[in-house]
């Protein structure tokens, strides 16, 4: 297989939509020249330096399947949603899901939709990125993420942050990240028991909680020597016990993706810094405000839907993901023109998209309108491997 023609020499004319404004003397960098180098470096080599665990796991994975491409599911209903994810799933690392596209969306937590695609990713080894792209106060994005009929926070490992009501919005997915995994360390199993106590514990102050059944009638209770204000005690006895992973005990006998562990239990963030669509109003402004908030939350922030790396500083190893991929027809010349969707997006090939230091490439009716999505969701792979292995020679 040729590797793409585009290569490092891309990188040198970039067109993001944006730069961070303290960086504008970089923005036109190529990644080698960039005073942060961290895109030269191996998925391997990064997984040992992020400090965000989820994206430690990534880059593993990524290296594990030879794979930095990214499905978007676009679709509007479950069958074709899972459909998707099974078909398409060994070769992607992470599918991006919009839940409030699905009109039969099944909210069930334990066997609906959230819940089944999580078993697809679990066998197939990628992560759910749900494109939720909250953008408003900092205690409805909390609720709108753990709360309502979707519980985002539950299967899904990753979400995103439209950053224009200010950081306090990622401040507050942060802690609402950080309590629900605290929460989840522990399991809470709950055994009920209903009946009455025994006569001679009822005047006792002794800590003997046995329950008998429930007698049939006040008589019985008079016969038994019981009082008969009192008909039945409830007794509810709590233990805990540690769980490794967000599955549910029934699925522990599940299928799992082969060469690596379960993804952990974590949760990340993306922050929307720069996007692909023609005449958006991220500015460079806004953009250097979300490199900010990223570097303030480096446990919960994974990284930036951008249209460029914003690893510009000495310590930054933000994960990178792109959309507005598409490769021309199989065909034609891989370094011919590709025209926008009509309706604002722009595309770039992956070659051009790897190129400019982003790492993972997002590609949605390239892959689910052709005539085989299966056959190519290969090609995507490949090309954006190629790239990437292009990239850090």
């Amino acid at each position: 297989m040729v590797p793409p023609t585009s290569s490092k020499s891309a990188s040198a004319q970039p067109t993001p939509t944006s730069a961070p404004r303290s960086t504008k003397s970089t923005s036109n960098m190529s990644p080698s020249q960039s005073p942060n180098h961290v895109s030269e470096q191996s998925f391997e080599e990064r997984a040992t330096t992020t400090s965000h665990p989820l994206s430690s796991y990534l880059f593993r994975l990524m290296a594990l399947k030879k794979s930095n491409l990214c499905l978007s599911a676009d679709v509007s209903t479950t069958n074709q949603l899972l459909s998707l994810a099974d078909s398409i799933g060994p070769s992607i690392v992470v599918l991006k899901t919009h839940y409030d596209l699905i009109s039969n969306w099944d909210y069930n937590p334990t066997t609906g939709t959230g819940a089944r695609l999580a078993r697809i990713a679990r066998r197939h080894g990628f992560l759910i990125f749900e494109d939720r792209k909250f953008g408003d106060i900092g205690n409805t994005v909390q609720m709108q993420y753990t709360e309502g009929t979707a519980k985002i926070i539950e299967w899904s490992h990753i979400t995103n942050v439209n950053m224009i009501p200010g950081k306090a919005a990622v401040d507050a997915l942060a802690e609402a990240a950080i309590r629900w995994r605290e929460r989840k360390q522990y399991e809470v199993k709950t055994d009920i028991s209903v009946g009455t106590p025994r006569a001679e514990s009822i005047d006792s102050d002794g800590e003997d909680d046995t329950v008998t059944p429930i007698p049939e009638s006040n008589l019985e209770i008079e016969r038994a020597g019981r009082k008969a204000s009192i008909v039945s005690i409830t007794t509810v006895s709590q233990h805990f016990e540690p769980v490794n992973s967000p599955r549910s005990h029934e699925d522990y006998e599940e299928e799992v993706f082969e060469g690596i562990e379960e993804a952990p239990m974590d949760r990340g963030l993306l922050i929307l810094a720069q996007m692909s669509s023609k005449g958006n109003f991220m500015n460079a402004e806004y953009t250097s405000a979300c490199v900010e908030s990223a570097r303030e939350h480096q446990g919960y922030v994974m990284g930036f839907i951008a249209q460029e790396s914003l690893n510009r500083e000495p310590g930054d190893a933000f994960l990178n993901m792109t959309p507005g991929c598409q490769l021309p027809p199989e065909q034609d010349d891989e370094d011919a023109e590709i025209q926008g969707d009509g309706k604002g997006q722009q595309y770039n090939t992956p070659a051009k998209i790897i190129g400019l230091g982003n790492d993972i490439v997002i590609v949605g009716r390239g892959i689910i309108f052709a005539a085989d999505p299966v056959r190519e969701a290969e090609r995507y792979r490949r090309k954006a491997w190629e790239a990437y292995e292009e990239r850090i020679a």
